[in-house]
């Protein structure tokens, strides 16, 4: 089913997002792979439980090599370039910043994402959103709050029929939601639009899917720093209790969908008692179930109308 408006982005201005690295070039006496590898896995030991496993991401990002060949060659030497992004990287690591946005990139349901401090870093548990909403074979889905667009292209890489619409509020989620559509052959399919929840588009679609911020904001001092001071905080802080976005966004759905639709939601662990009530009341005479995660924690809101 086709929607009755047109979709599109349309910034103000251009949106620029510079992915490129940081090159710092100085000098310094040779050094080796296997040395950069010990001294960079003895710095990150205070931030990170796989110290050495993401120095070694890290250096070959640095030197473009897989991790397969610097641990084969351990004798090769560092360019004095190589060596300065290297520790520029380390430090920004020992500060907190997340690997992902060191190495501007993440796997998501087995396909590599851009992802850049603009966009929440995709998380295993929102793989099992993409893995209800397949099983629903939907022809028109709409993805509400994209991001890194890793939900909205991983449905369209496995729904070759599928047309599908993904919203955000920051433009600059939406240029690299964009750019991974693009790396994935997808764009044709996805329309994306720069919007608050859904609210431009009509119906009736098959499918609403969307991880909404759902953070409660009496617990977001509690997040890990680097979550708390380093990912965007409009994609994580859901308000009072967390429920203030998709509140909103039921009601959105509730508009959107047609006989027989689904909506999947994205919730906290803590949370799936106050979800199916609010969804109960926008969707009285829907089914409605609470799903888990691997972990078994409530994880998704399910409506079938």
């Amino acid at each position: 089913m086709a929607l009755s408006v047109s979709i599109r982005v349309h910034p103000r201005s251009p949106i620029n997002c510079n992915l490129s690295g940081h090159s710092i070039t100085n000098g310094g006496n040779e050094e080796t792979v296997g040395d950069a590898l010990l001294e960079g896995a003895a710095l990150l030991v205070p931030v990170t439980e796989t110290a050495r496993l993401e120095a070694e991401v890290l250096l070959a990002h640095v030197t473009g090599l897989t991790r397969t060949v610097l641990l084969a060659h351990p004798e090769r030497p560092l360019t004095a370039e190589e060596r300065a992004r290297y520790e520029n990287l380390l430090a920004r690591r020992r500060a907190g910043v997340p690997l992902p946005y060191l190495t501007r990139k993440m796997e998501f349901f087995g396909l590599e994402f851009v992802v850049t401090p603009e966009v929440l870093i995709p998380r295993p548990e929102t793989e099992v959103l993409v893995e209800r909403a397949l099983e629903k074979a939907p022809r028109t889905v709409v993805d509400v709050g994209t991001g890194s667009g890793c939900v909205a292209v991983a449905l369209a890489v496995r729904l070759p029929r599928a047309r599908i619409y993904a919203t955000d509020l920051s433009r600059a989620a939406l240029c690299v939601a964009a750019m991974n559509a693009r790396r994935h052959s997808v764009a044709d399919r996805i329309h994306f639009l720069q919007a608050d929840l859904a609210s431009p588009l009509r119906g009736p679609v098959d499918l609403v899917v969307s991880n909404p911020p759902y953070v409660a904001e009496e617990e977001w001092s509690s997040l890990p720093a680097s979550v708390r001071e380093h990912e965007p905080r409009l994609a994580l802080d859901g308000g009072p209790g967390g429920l203030r976005v998709i509140r909103r966004l039921l009601a959105d759905a509730a508009r959107l969908l047609g006989p027989g639709g689904v909506l999947l939601v994205e919730i906290g662990a803590d949370q799936g008692p106050n979800a199916a009530a609010l969804a109960r009341r926008a969707f009285p005479m829907a089914y409605i179930r609470i799903l888990p995660d691997l972990a078994g924690r409530d994880r998704i809101l399910e409506v079938i109308l």
